[in-house]
């Protein structure tokens, strides 16, 4: 397994993160599977610290992730690298909050996840809004500090969705990692790749799947989504006869300079070992990157995950 530094954090992080929000709760495209017990994640957990993976992505809000994450990982706490996010604060909620009360709700969400995983600090405290109105909210930016002057959090990181939401967080100057949407079907964060490398802001990418999509092993899409479904075949011209799929889709992110990890999400063994295929360094050739790069979906904006759930769409 590859090991990246991750921007001015100086830390060393595996280039595959272990996104943890599926072992936590029913999520992506398959939604709908009976989730294994407690005990196969467990297992999932430290096979996938075995096999180099160091870093791992979880949130109070994703079920019992962080609990297994500590029955499992507890007692090797200095092998691994924990981001999580706390609790959810509602847009309409912020703006009536006073610094007491935002800083009460990070802090009890913190304190809550430090005993679910056993630990008594976070490598990273993620923001899980990155919207403009976070990020400009001074009680709300000043309460995250807060948890990283008390030793709590080693570093802060932002989630964003659009390119400006990840401008406005790179140029802060308060979060050391971003944590940010890229994949084949929606290139646009590539314009800041290159400015959060010269800030020394950490990038590590989720959605590199586009929530399962752009993986072999999915059911077929709702109709609704048709273009989409269509859009995905095209992929297929890049693969050769050893080839998936979802190892290209990762593939073509960790070909791009500055991003230090990739977010996948994991909750089977076979996801495990597909993962790791493509691990160590390999990255696409010059020709196929090229290629790949051409061929985003052309109407960006209709790749609204949030709105093909609110829809049914993914189902």
């Amino acid at each position: 397994m590859k090991k990246n530094i991750l921007g001015r954090t100086g830390m060393e992080v595996s280039e595959l993160s272990f996104g943890a929000v599926c072992i936590g709760l029913p999520y992506g495209i398959n939604a709908g599977a009976q989730m294994p017990d407690d005990d196969y994640f467990v297992r999932l957990l430290n096979e996938s610290l075995n096999n180099g993976i160091t870093f791992y992505d979880t949130a109070r809000g994703y079920g019992k992730s962080e609990e297994l994450i500590g029955k499992a990982l507890g007692n090797k706490r200095p092998e691994i690298v924990i981001c999580t996010k706390p609790a959810h604060i509602k847009p309409d909620q912020l703006s009536s909050l006073s610094y007491n009360q935002i800083n009460g709700i990070i802090s009890s969400s913190l304190q809550t996840s430090l005993q679910n995983m056993k630990t008594d600090y976070v490598d990273i405290l993620m923001s899980h809004n990155g919207l403009l109105e976070y990020q400009r909210n001074t009680d709300f930016v000043k309460s995250f500090d807060d948890m990283k002057r008390k030793g709590l959090a080693k570093f802060l990181g932002i989630s964003v969705y659009t390119v400006q939401e990840s401008l406005e967080a790179i140029n802060s100057g308060v979060w050391d990692v971003i944590q940010l949407p890229f994949n084949l079907m929606d290139q646009r964060q590539s314009e800041v790749f290159e400015l959060a490398y010269q800030k020394g802001v950490g990038i590590v990418v989720r959605s590199v799947l586009f929530k399962g999509i752009l993986a072999d092993n999915r059911r077929a899409l709702h109709s609704a989504l048709k273009a989409i479904e269509e859009h995905c075949q095209l992929y297929r011209k890049l693969l050769d006869d050893t080839q998936s799929l979802s190892e290209l889709a990762t593939k073509f992110v960790l070909s791009h300079k500055g991003i230090s990890s990739v977010l996948v999400g994991i909750d089977k063994f076979e996801y495990l070992e597909q993962a790791l295929k493509v691990v160590g360094g390999k990255c696409l050739s010059e020709s196929i990157l090229s290629q790949a790069k051409q061929m985003s979906y052309p109407d960006p904006e209709f790749l609204d995950l949030q709105k093909w759930s609110r829809e049914g769409w993914l189902i």
